[in-house]
């Protein structure tokens, strides 16, 4: 199946959500591609600006990416995840990715607006997807800064003022949680889903439980990114690998299992994620 974009795999999904998982090394890109095919569910591959800069650059695992994408048999996209500069988005579109998230969130409102505005119009002359954040106004963690809530009306302000494709909210999740007790504001949810004309993003969603995802979903949630949840499961298995086999030095023979078990975690969010009553 050739790459697909953003907005298909947003109407395949439903009426679930999107699961969009990160990628950091190959083993992650092709355990995302294994889960989706077997689960027969849409999946975005996504890559940080900080994954970009722990590789020395863009290009590599980004044509990767993109490659395994283009040969699965599921319905796959490749997003560029939480760029803080217009550069890099350029460059990402330049080698083929169709999907970009402009984080402007750590810049005060009016900047953040219009340095948004200028790259999604950029964007949208080129046919390209662009997700944003709203943001905490001078918060250190963004929009998902514990206790952090993003207001309507702002929200729909901010789509207006900027013409984004997608929108990262906050309503109680947080990066990097390495445990999945996060209690995400339903209520809240639906009202941005009732107000904001674009699809909604959560963020942090590795530590939200199982049930919580479905009812994200169920309250209006369309895109959901995980990441560190995909990390402690690919550490797990690394590390047990690595303790019941202390001799072991082929990285093929302790990455291939924990490649393996990323799959199992992702096939099992996907189905998380899907259709739900």
């Amino acid at each position: 199946m050739s790459l697909t974009t953003v907005p298909e795999l947003l109407a395949a999904a439903e009426p679930g959500g999107l699961g969009a998982f990160n990628v950091i090394a190959l083993e992650h890109a092709e355990a995302i591609a294994a889960a989706a095919e077997a689960a027969e569910r849409p999946a975005i591959l996504q890559i940080s600006e900080n994954t970009v800069r722990y590789h020395g650059g863009l290009r590599p695992l980004t044509r990767a990416c993109l490659q395994i994408a283009q040969d699965s048999t599921a319905a796959l996209a490749v997003h560029l995840d939480h760029a803080t500069s217009h550069e890099l988005i350029r460059a990402a579109v330049e080698v083929g990715v169709r999907s970009v998230m402009y984080d402007g969130s750590r810049l005060d409102y009016d900047e953040n607006v219009r340095s948004t505005a200028e790259i999604a119009a950029w964007c949208r002359e080129r046919g390209v997807f662009a997700e944003a954040e709203l943001g905490e106004v001078g918060g250190k963690d963004g929009a998902h800064a514990p206790g952090v809530r993003t207001d309507p009306d702002e929200a729909v302000e901010f789509v207006a003022a900027t013409g984004v494709d997608a929108l990262a909210v906050a309503v109680g999740s947080s990066h990097a949680m390495h445990t999945r007790d996060a209690v995400l504001d339903d209520e809240l949810i639906a009202r941005l889903a009732a107000k904001v004309p674009v699809p909604l993003v959560l963020h942090g969603s590795s530590g939200v439980p199982d049930a919580g995802l479905r009812s994200a979903v169920r309250a209006g949630m369309r895109k959901l990114n995980i990441a560190t949840r995909l990390n402690i499961v690919l550490a797990q298995s690394v590390r047990a690998e690595l303790s019941a086999n202390p001799e072991l030095s082929d990285p093929r023979r302790y990455l291939g299992p924990g490649r393996h078990a990323v799959q199992q975690e992702i096939e099992h969010l996907l189905r998380v994620l899907g259709p739900v009553s």
